[in-house]
């Protein structure tokens, strides 16, 4: 009786290496608060600066995810993406910002400190209800979203696609750039907000802080990933992959095309400003800057260069491409722009799978 050996299915062996990387992944970020507490002489000891970065970089693996759900399995290309997490980190912004002042009748300051100094007498009427931390959530989520509405609806009703689209969402960014370096905003002009003090209750730049805003940036990157690992694999995963491949043939067989790429936009959008609220509160700083078209950019270059339509890239491309700029902009300033460049035509030419390909054959 002659024994078999089952043999795994093509790209198994390559996924199951996916994953077990990306478990042990979350166990090592997650260990690295705990080993800031440990004292400076430990060789086990990461520096405040390694908790605080990678933090922020997690927040960007968050809107790198938002971005590859859109662009990976829809074929939407936005280059607004940056402004959707800018509006994201300038709702909590917001509320960090009411959380600064002389106390007034309820416990709440009554004016943000700038205000004060550009001489507002009285709150702006979009700013009440932002000394509330689960209403801040619920703006950062739906003001990202709401605007992807309205701009998705008009550009997918008309069919607008491919370039046309990434330039309409370019234009958007710019657009809000140099709104918000308005002083009259109403929004701290070119400074924007800073200085913050505390966050429900707990004072910022401690260890606890910085050690609670990681792990709750983590928390958020796992239910992001999963969300969209079951999106993806679902029968509305399977329509968006067939409109990103051939829109004109999903919509010739009776599907609401349109219907399918708002959603998927608006959803990618409110994660995208849900990753911007999490990220200001651990940089201290939300300013217009933001919005430079360039950031957005850059952030397709992450899901390009980790793997687009992969999920597990766009976090790959996230971290990777981050850790190079720290790095580079460290030793070589200079360089950075012109290693970026090149590294995206790099990946072109010979990974067109980006990253992610080294492991295992992207899937369709």
């Amino acid at each position: 009786m002659s024994a078999t050996i089952a043999t795994p299915a093509p790209g198994t062996t390559g996924r199951l290496t996916i994953r077990l990387v990306l478990i042990g992944a979350i166990l090592v970020l997650a260990v690295l608060p705990v080993l800031n507490q440990l004292p400076a002489e430990s060789t086990l000891h990461v520096s405040d600066f390694i908790v605080s970065i990678t933090g922020k970089w997690i927040t960007y693996a968050v809107l790198a995810l938002a971005i590859d759900l859109a662009w990976g399995y829809a074929g939407i290309l936005s280059l607004g993406h940056g402004a959707f997490f800018a509006l994201g980190g300038y709702a909590m912004g917001m509320h960090l910002m009411r959380l600064i002042g002389p106390r007034g009748v309820y416990g709440h300051p009554t004016l943000p400190d700038f205000m004060v100094f550009l001489g507002y007498q009285e709150l702006p009427w979009y700013w009440l209800g932002f000394e509330h931390f689960p209403y801040a959530v619920l703006m950062a989520m739906a003001v990202p979203g709401v605007l992807a509405a309205i701009l998705g609806f008009l550009a997918f009703r008309s069919r607008i696609t491919g370039v046309y689209l990434s330039i309409i969402t370019q234009a958007m960014t710019y657009a809000l750039m140099l709104a918000f370096f308005r002083n009259d905003m109403g929004f701290g002009g070119n400074n924007g907000f800073t200085d913050f003090k505390e966050l429900l209750g707990m004072p910022l730049n401690t260890d606890n802080a910085r050690a609670v805003l990681f792990y709750a940036s983590l928390a958020l990157l796992v239910v992001a990933f999963l969300a969209c690992t079951r999106i993806t694999q679902s029968k509305l995963g399977r329509v968006l992959v067939a409109i990103r491949d051939a829109e004109s043939r999903v919509r010739f067989l009776g599907y609401d095309v349109t219907r399918h790429k708002l959603f998927v936009f608006v959803l990618s959008a409110a994660l995208a400003g849900l990753a911007g609220a999490l990220y200001v509160p651990q940089v201290g700083i939300i300013n217009p800057g933001e919005f430079s078209p360039g950031n957005s950019i850059e952030a397709v270059i992450w899901v390009a260069v980790g793997g687009r339509g992969t999920l597990v890239g766009a976090v790959l491309g996230a971290f990777s491409v981050n850790a190079l700029k720290t790095w580079l902009t460290t030793v070589a300033p200079d360089l950075w722009l012109f290693a970026l460049g090149g590294l995206f035509v790099a990946v072109t030419l010979f990974l067109p799978r980006g990253l992610i390909g080294l492991f295992a054959k992207a899937p369709k």
